[in-house]
């Protein structure tokens, strides 16, 4: 998959980042997407010297799904100001082992171990790590998986990976969290995100479900069903998790 474009104009731009693709570049140097946006806004513009695109929110490299950069600096730091007050909706769909509740939410501590690239769930008594909240749903069960629809309320790096594995839902494909001898592709999407455009204030609604092969065949249906009616997933208390 290449990155797919959905919606452009002067302030953002709203794209389809495909599995295993950086969001911004690392030491590894392989393809990132937002330099990918760069070289497209400069030729597709014909912009001289740098382009200028904004990093707002960022995607686990297995993972695929929709993000938005900004064009403008102006539309940055709004649109940054939304996801630090919580109003931007980023909502995810997976499928994990077990059996979920059918509501859910979780709300963890967690820790990055940056030399292994990893982190991990801690008490919130030893007065380290982030504040990790995400709230869910779950769709349908087949067997002992679930398809689950996922909406971050905190977006901390593997935080849904580290999370639904740390309470005893890990993702089907997710080697670094799950299975360690499991291969294939993470069953892991950004499907549905939700902000305010930073300069008209017009509420800006993207669906995009992920391709239906691998892990997803047995759910095609469920998955279609949510673009005309996406569950409400609010939160549940008490929290489940390790507080």
């Amino acid at each position: 998959m290449k990155p797919k474009i959905l919606f452009e104009d002067n302030h953002i731009i709203v794209v389809l980042k495909p599995p295993n693709m950086l969001t911004q570049g690392d030491r590894t140097g392989d393809e990132n997407l937002l330099d990918y946006l760069k070289a497209y806004i400069k030729v597709k513009y014909e912009k001289p010297g740098n382009v200028f695109v904004g990093l707002v929110h960022r995607m686990d490299r297995p993972v695929g799904g929709l993000l938005v950069f900004a064009r403008t600096s102006k539309a940055a730091n709004r649109l940054a100001k939304q996801v630090k007050d919580r109003t931007i909706d980023r909502e995810y769909i997976c499928i994990c082992k077990g059996n979920p509740p059918s509501q859910f939410t979780l709300r963890d501590f967690l820790y990055k171990d940056r030399e292994k690239n990893k982190v991990c769930l801690v008490p919130s008594y030893l007065r380290k790590g982030k504040e990790a909240i995400l709230h869910a749903r779950t769709i349908r069960y087949i067997d002992d998986s679930a398809l689950v629809a996922i909406r971050l309320e905190t977006g901390r790096g593997h935080q849904i990976r580290a999370q639904m594995s740390g309470n005893g839902f890990p993702l089907l494909g997710d080697m670094r969290y799950g299975d360690m001898n499991e291969k294939g592709q993470i069953a892991l999407w950004g499907i549905r995100l939700g902000f305010l455009h930073p300069i008209t204030q017009q509420k800006m609604i993207f669906f995009s479900a992920p391709k239906f092969d691998g892990f997803w065949q047995n759910y095609w249906r469920d998955i279609e069903g949510l673009e005309g009616n996406w569950p409400v997933i609010s939160p549940q208390y008490p929290y489940r998790g390790r507080a």
